[in-house]
C-alpha cells in the first residue's frame, strides 16, 4: 500500500469515527498532494509524497511560531493538533547521536576537509537522511563541523 493510499484510508476512517479536526486534517494532505499532480501532471510516489508532508509540516511550525509571537495560543493549539497528524505520515526522525554518526560518515567518505566540501558532504546525507531529518538544521552542523 503506497502512501497515498494509505492517506485515503485515514480520510475514510476518520469519517467513519467521527472525528472532525483529523478529518480535515487529512483533506487538507490530499488536497496538497493532488494539487501538486494536477500542476506537474504527474501521479506521486511515496518520495513526492513526503516531500509535500516535509513542506506541510514546516510551514506547520513556521505558523506555531508566528501565533505563539502573536500570542494567540487557540491557533498554536489548531496548528499543533495539525502538525501531529501530519508527523504521523512521516518517518521517524533521527535522533542526535544517529545524524552525528550520518553526518561523520559522509565527511568520511567524501574525504572533505573544508566549507568548501559542504556539498559534497550534504549529497551524501541528504540521500540517506531524507524525510528523517531537518535539512536546514543539517546544513549547520555540517558546516559547523567543516568549520
Amino acid at each position: 500500500m503506497t502512501l497515498k493510499e494509505r492517506i485515503s484510508d485515514d480520510m475514510k476512517a476518520a469519517m467513519r469515527a467521527g472525528e472532525k479536526d483529523r478529518l480535515a486534517t487529512v483533506r487538507l494532505i490530499l488536497a496538497a498532494i493532488k494539487q501538486r499532480e494536477v500542476d506537474e501532471r504527474v501521479t506521486l510516489d511515496d518520495a513526492q509524497v513526503l516531500a509535500v508532508l516535509e513542506k506541510m509540516a514546516k510551514q506547520c511550525k513556521e505558523s506555531i511560531a508566528q501565533f505563539e509571537s502573536g500570542g494567540r495560543s487557540d491557533l498554536v493549539a489548531k496548528e499543533a493538533a495539525e502538525l501531529a497528524v501530519i508527523q504521523s505520515y512521516l518517518p521517524e526522525q533521527l535522533s542526535e547521536a544517529e545524524l552525528d554518526a550520518l553526518i561523520a560518515e559522509a565527511i568520511a567518505t567524501t574525504g572533505a576537509t573544508s566549507v568548501k566540501d559542504m556539498g559534497k558532504v550534504m549529497g551524501v546525507v541528504k540521500s540517506k537522511a531524507a524525510g528523517r531529518a531537518d535539512m536546514a538544521a543539517v546544513g549547520a552542523r555540517v558546516k559547523q563541523k567543516l568549520g
